[in-house]
């Protein structure tokens, strides 16, 4: 079969169809695109809605701090200018806010890029890395691309199986990725536990912690990743300012690490990979921890109100300890989803995680969430 060949198209004639795929890495052929949650343009342009709430993407209801606003406002006349590329004021501030050494931050285009660049320094084909069935779907999206080969461990009770984890670890295992809490069950792991992991883990295989909801929840209430770096030099702390900071826009994540890990994660790096304004605006959304603290209670609220309002109709939820719930239908959740898309309501299916009969639903404002609840019951 030749590469190029000529294909018939109604409204546009001949057009060429050719095998460009075949050209690709081999990880790459087999991926499909990570889907995220539909945009509300999207839906204003199928449906021809204009009154529609979105509580999919687990974005941060409140918006981002007003502090924020201000730095990007200063930023706007240096467009032109490339940004720091090794981002030094916004590390600084960092290492300064978690009493670490500079050296161990990376800076990311979003926590996404971090598992990106643990991926591309640290896997190649023959290696293997372990996560947890149903943990974030970019896991074994990033493992596949490079070629190595994804461990997915059956989960214990929608969340981690550490004990199960551990016993996956084989002589080729490079990296295990653990996301605390999880996306998108919400699910956690004890400190305890974790120890007890990280214990057993060989020190030539690195463990990405992916902690991007941690400031959702009370100091305490979760282990601090950053805790274990001085007794595990083989642990890779990832956090983002998108949830509960409100920069998802921005992309713009980072990670705490030993400085030899950060040595060859910024060898991988892309140039500039932070922009400007979003260099700026983190360094101001980290300053204000009072927008963090009622951005942590209004979730507080919104999580006991959906799970108060879902089991009044008589379903369950999966309890969580990030910025969003699995809502238990006990049927197949792509129908609902469907049925809430016409009543204006986007969240999110979980399908492609293994969860046919659930969805996910962020936590919004208070009349956000009401009128999530008063959609569920009338499309039930």
């Amino acid at each position: 079969m030749p590469f190029c060949r000529a294909k018939q198209d109604r409204k546009k004639g001949a057009i060429m169809a050719c095998d460009f795929i075949s050209l690709a890495a081999p990880g790459v052929q087999k991926l499909s695109p990570y889907q995220p949650g539909k945009p509300i343009e999207e839906l204003e342009r199928e449906l021809g809605l204009n009154d529609i709430i979105k509580l999919a993407s687990n974005e941060n209801p409140l918006g981002c701090s007003p502090r924020v606003l201000t730095a990007i406002d200063s930023g706007l006349g240096e467009l032109a200018l490339y940004p720091d590329g090794n981002g030094f004021v916004l590390k600084k501030a960092l290492a300064d806010f978690y009493d670490r050494p500079l050296a161990e931050v990376t800076l990311g285009n979003g926590s996404n890029d971090i598992l990106e660049l643990v991926g591309r320094a640290f896997l190649k084909p023959g290696d293997e890395a372990v996560f947890s069935q149903h943990s974030f779907a970019v896991y074994p999206l990033v493992v596949q691309a490079v070629g190595a080969t994804g461990i997915s461990v059956p989960a214990l009770e929608w969340g981690h199986d550490l004990v199960a984890m551990a016993a996956a670890i084989t002589d080729k295992t490079r990296v295990v990725f653990i996301a605390n809490p999880n996306n998108p069950t919400g699910t956690w792991v004890e400190e305890g536990e974790l120890d007890a992991f990280l214990m057993a883990v060989p020190e030539n295989v690195l463990v990405v912690l992916d902690e991007a909801y941690g400031e959702y929840v009370e100091p305490g209430q979760l282990p601090n990743g950053l805790d274990f770096l001085d007794r595990y030099p083989n642990v890779i702390v990832s956090r983002t300012f998108s949830k509960a900071y409100g920069l998802a826009a921005l992309r713009i994540g980072y990670a705490f690490a030993h400085p030899d890990i950060t040595n060859v994660l910024n060898r991988v790096r892309q140039p500039f990979n932070v922009n400007a304004l979003a260099l700026r605006a983190a360094v101001a959304a980290l300053a204000d921890q009072d927008f963090v603290a009622r951005s942590r209670a209004l979730n507080a609220a919104g999580m006991l109100q959906i799970t108060a309002g879902v089991r009044a109709l008589g379903l369950d939820v999966i309890p969580s300890r990030g910025n969003f719930l699995c809502v238990h239908l006990g049927r197949p959740g792509l129908p609902i989803y469907d049925a809430l898309l016409h009543q204006g309501v986007i969240v999110r299916p979980v399908t492609n995680y293994g969860m046919p009969d659930f969805l996910r639903v962020t936590i919004g404002t208070e009349a956000e969430n009401a009128r999530f609840l008063a959609a569920l019951k009338a499309v039930l």
